[in-house]
């Protein structure tokens, strides 16, 4: 079984900055790829940004230049960086991590508004 414990969304003002993180317990298997996905309301869910286990990246084209994604895999905890935040970046933020299968967490609001 792995869970999944996200933390860090909340509210901000446009051009502000937030953190999310993302700790994963897992029994037995080696995580891989850990990142992130959001969903706005009335809309699928997009990718937001990848990171594997050997560091190699991937980010959404509307959060490049803006999203940092890293991890530590001695703490299993993956963390997205959010800067210059904009209204459209208002979205549930899913945590997400291959471990021998996907899973995902339970996701995180972030509400972008002045």
């Amino acid at each position: 079984q792995v869970q999944l414990v996200e933390s860090g969304g909340g509210s901000v003002q446009p051009g502000g900055s937030l953190r999310l993180s993302c700790a994963a317990s897992r029994s037995g298997f080696s995580i891989g790829t850990m990142g992130w996905y959001r969903q706005a309301p009335g809309k699928q869910r997009e990718l937001v940004a990848l990171i594997s286990n050997n560091g190699t990246t991937d980010y959404g084209d509307s959060v490049k230049g803006r999203f940092t994604i890293a991890r530590v895999n001695a703490l299993n905890t993956v963390y997205l960086q959010m800067n210059g935040l904009k209204p459209e970046d208002t979205a549930d933020y899913y945590c997400y991590v291959n471990v021998g299968g996907d899973y995902w967490g339970q996701g995180t609001q972030v509400t972008v508004s002045s």
